[in-house]
């Protein structure tokens, strides 16, 4: 028998949906398609102007041609305790912080130094796709704690509670939430952290859409309703979404010193320091204000809005109305296993590929997420593109005679 060419551990990991749809998209537009894409979740709008400028005078800096520390240029970490203290009220130290190539990374690094094979991590679906991968390649095992719309995709205390055994080390959590826009109210989230410090549990908190939430909802930082759970508490966040700089892959990690100090050792055998340039970036973006994000949560705001009462509007869909973040996610469980166009799609993920096919339109399938049945798609593009994309979806749709089901 050949011995494998891959390893069972990196031939276990599934391709990013989100990433993988972003790219077939791409590839269709580029081949002279007309095709819109909802799959990737980064906003349309350039990166500041300043931001962009502070880089450009970074490339010219001698010092920033050279290796700089692994856990990040001095200056960057401690505006990024002074940012964090500034919007979400949580006081950190510049030692707490690792600046990370990107959020994914900061998600990594942090499971791969909390975990032990066999460690369990309670995960609430739906949950972003990264987040599994990620708990397996640390060793442990992720435990699905399965939420729904009835429930506003929220997870609570006593499913928590249910699914927690002696191997559970850890819990990750998310809000607002990507994939469904969910939002945890103030009194939930100071519920599950004093559960977990009650239980000696470690929270991994990914905050990177801290600042998109929409209406009377209002985003809340764990460790800051619940004091005691800081020395047991990971926080992950980045400019990619606040900032329009998915591209420039700087995210961090906020956590115990002797967290990041192990973290920044993984760190330093595996990519060493982010770009220094994309660090400089960074700086200038969390050291000024928040105007540009303001004016990108404006126009999030009134797309969400939109996106929702078109959705809602199609025959066989049903939409929750996103809270946060730049996510619709609907169920479109009432039009599948009906032909369409000659093909009769038992899964969304046989149902994006249709829509793809016929429509033009990308959309990533609730598969991805754990969820069956839903789909994702981001309203982080244009109004126009918004607009035509729903409607070619629901024109298609509208072919599946739904009430005969």
């Amino acid at each position: 028998m050949p011995t494998p060419r891959i390893s069972r551990r990196v031939g276990a990991i599934a391709e990013s949906a989100t990433l993988a749809i972003d790219a077939k998209a791409k590839a269709l537009k580029a081949a002279g398609k007309d095709v819109i894409g909802f799959g990737a979740g980064e906003p349309d709008f350039p990166t500041p102007r300043h931001v962009v400028e502070a880089a450009a005078a970074a490339c010219r800096e001698p010092r920033f041609h050279r290796y700089t520390p692994t856990a990040g240029l001095p200056e960057l970490r401690s505006a990024v305790a002074a940012k964090t203290a500034r919007d979400s009220g949580y006081q950190v130290e510049a030692a707490q912080v690792l600046v990370t190539n990107g959020g994914k990374q900061a998600i990594f690094e942090g499971l791969a130094t909390l975990l032990d094979p066999g460690d369990e991590v309670l995960l609430p679906a739906p949950y972003w796709v990264t987040y599994p991968e990620a708990i397996s390649l640390a060793g442990g095992v992720p435990v699905l704690v399965p939420t729904g719309v009835a429930a506003g995709f929220r997870a609570t205390v006593e499913q928590l509670e249910a699914a927690r055994t002696p191997r559970t080390r850890a819990l990750l959590f998310v809000s607002p939430s990507n994939p469904t826009g969910a939002v945890y109210p103030r009194a939930e989230v100071e519920a599950i952290g004093r559960w977990a410090a009650e239980h000696g549990l470690w929270v991994v908190c990914d905050e990177i859409y801290e600042h998109l939430v929409y209406g009377d909802n209002r985003f809340h930082s764990m460790p800051v309703l619940v004091p005691e759970l800081a020395d047991r508490c990971v926080v992950v966040n980045g400019v990619a979404k606040t900032y329009a700089m998915t591209g420039w892959r700087v995210g961090w990690m906020i956590a115990p010193p002797e967290v990041v100090r192990a973290a920044a050792n993984l760190q330093s055998h595996s990519t060493s320091n982010v770009c220094n340039v994309a660090q400089a970036a960074a700086l200038a973006a969390v050291a000024g204000d928040l105007a540009c994000t303001a004016e990108m949560r404006a126009a999030f705001d009134r797309r969400r809005r939109r996106i929702h009462e078109l959705l809602a509007a199609i025959p066989g869909v049903e939409c929750a109305e996103p809270q946060g973040a730049f996510y619709a996610f609907p169920s479109l469980a009432g039009v599948l296993g009906r032909e369409l166009r000659g093909h009769v799609p038992a899964s969304t993920l046989e149902l994006a590929e249709v829509i793809l096919d016929e429509a033009g339109v990308a959309i990533v399938p609730g598969e991805a997420f754990g969820a069956p049945g839903y789909a994702r798609l981001s309203y982080a593009l244009g109004d126009e593109d918004l607009v035509e994309g729903v409607g070619r979806i629901a024109e298609l749709l509208a072919e599946v005679k739904v009430s005969s089901r």
